[in-house]
């Protein structure tokens, strides 16, 4: 039997989960670090202390399992920026999170260029938004003292955090990226799957700082650990993960991942989609020299929203419980909620709107505003689902994972939002579970067919009534109104 170590680096902690060869879970840990809110709109964590769980949660699950491991897969958080000292290896700024808009301006601004905006759509298939990581770059490099200076020089690498955890993990010190990850930079052209010189020309970030560019079951390098040392084997973002981990490796399979926020990508397989709905076309997943793109919309606050019942509404002491304030039918008696902390992605990609809520009365409850949270993470579902209609692109179930989906009264009510049957996998964490999928077939131990036979689903099937279609007509009048 082989096992593989699974290393899930997420936007509010870090996972390590040793698996054996058939998906079976021997040990895992897991550790929160915390995110910093220095001002409006502006979200970082401490690099060092995002490693520091890493390496954590590592030697646990280890210690715990007590095997020999034969490989690892990292999946990560994605466009979050680290720079850091080439010869130190120190970062010069704390790493500043995918969430974050403090580069709303700048975008702005370029959008204003005749024809750049279409540009940057057609050879990288984002939209120019604070949430890619090339405003995040040029932000730090033209506010930090000495950095452009020291980025001219060959005196800093860029990641996002796969690359630093490589680069730190690693003895041979690669400084590598995997083209999931580089397609959500701004920076790698989708087609050529290289680094653009005249993308970087527009954001002026030098060339040298950047990563290699490899496929996802390259070899990244070897960590030595608890009198173990073992490759990594395989790299992907963590919704890519998800997807994969979700076996959805046919033209149209997709999955919804309700974790910080909430992504639901499509399969393309060679197919580029050049979106009218203002969704995002994305490297899905690359195998050796073999390329599978994925259309995908993004959802900025999901688990957040709950976080936020939890933290500073204080209405209960463990996300789990929130299940139990949800209406049985799904009722939040005129209570509406805009879930837009730090602005909206697809299909709005508006960062300047800010979270609201509408029609409270005197007698509006606890279980009023729980239930329409819920309810609007299921509305911000059904808008990209449309939005993938419009595109062309039906929906005949969905798969989902993710922290929420351990909530059933959520799944029944997304399945009934959406008219369409939900399938949980009996593994959750699918970002977890596509990193091990990876590692496995970048070690050579499984080969593609293998890896599909495992896992199995619960099915929730649609319900839906003509007040959820009323509630949401209502919903999206109030976003409308506040947009």
């Amino acid at each position: 039997m082989k096992y593989i170590l699974s290393i899930d680096q997420g936007t509010t902690s870090s996972r390590a989960i040793v698996f054996d060869e058939n998906q079976n879970i021997i040990s895992e840990s897991q550790k929160e670090y915390q995110l910093h809110y220095p001002k409006d709109g502006w979200v970082e964590a401490n690099p060092d202390e995002i490693l520091g769980t890493v390496k954590e949660t590592i030697k646990k699950a280890l210690e715990i399992s007590e095997v020999d491991i034969a490989a690892c897969g990292i999946t990560n958080q994605r466009e979050t920026v680290v720079l850091w000292d080439r010869l130190s290896g120190k970062p010069i700024y704390p790493a500043i999170i995918w969430q974050d808009r403090r580069t709303s301006d700048l975008c702005n601004e370029l959008k204003k260029k005749e024809n750049l905006e279409s540009e940057i759509r057609k050879k990288t298939g984002l939209l120019l938004d604070p949430y890619f990581s090339a405003t995040k770059i040029k932000w730090i490099l033209d506010n930090v003292e000495n950095a452009r200076k020291m980025a001219e020089n060959g005196e800093l690498c860029f990641g996002t955090i796969e690359t630093y955890l490589v680069w730190n993990l690693t003895k041979e010190k690669k400084h590598k990226t995997d083209a999931t990850n580089a397609s959500r930079t701004m920076l790698m052209n989708l087609e050529t799957l290289e680094w653009d010189n005249s993308l970087l020309e527009i954001f002026n970030i030098p060339k040298s700082i950047l990563p290699e560019i490899c496929s996802c079951d390259d070899n990244f390098g070897s960590i030595d650990v608890s009198n173990q040392r073992f490759p990594i084997t395989g790299v992907i973002g963590d919704q890519q993960s998800a997807l994969f981990g979700q076996n959805c490796f046919e033209f149209g399979e997709m999955k919804s991942t309700y974790g910080t926020g909430c992504f639901l990508m499509v399969n393309t397989k060679e197919k580029i989609y050049k979106s009218e709905a203002k969704l995002l076309s994305t490297v899905g997943c690359m195998l050796g020299n073999k390329v599978s793109y994925a259309l995908e919309g993004s959802i900025f606050s999901a688990g957040t929203s709950i976080q936020w019942l939890r933290d500073e509404m204080r209405f209960f002491d463990d996300s789990s419980k929130s299940e139990d304030l949800i209406d049985d039918e799904f009722d939040s008696k005129g209570v509406n909620f805009i879930p837009a902390f730090t602005g909206l992605g697809a299909p709005h990609w508006n960062s300047e709107i800010r979270g609201s809520i509408h029609g409270i009365q005197r007698d509006s409850s606890k279980e009023d505003l729980t239930t329409a949270v819920f309810k609007a993470i299921c509305f911000q579902t059904l808008e990209i689902v449309e939005a993938l209609e419009l595109d062309g692109v039906s929906v005949s179930s969905l798969k989902v994972d993710g922290g929420m989906v351990k909530n059933r009264k959520f799944l029944q009510l997304l399945s009934n939002t959406l008219s369409t049957n939900i399938k949980k996998p009996d593994q959750i964490e699918s970002t977890a579970v596509g990193a091990f999928k990876i590692a496995l077939l970048g070690s050579g131990i499984k080969n593609i067919d293998e890896i599909q036979e495992i896992g199995s689903y619960d099915e929730f099937k649609s319900n839906k009534s003509p007040q959820l279609n009323d509630d949401y007509q209502i919903w999206k009048a109030y976003l409308t109104r506040n947009l």
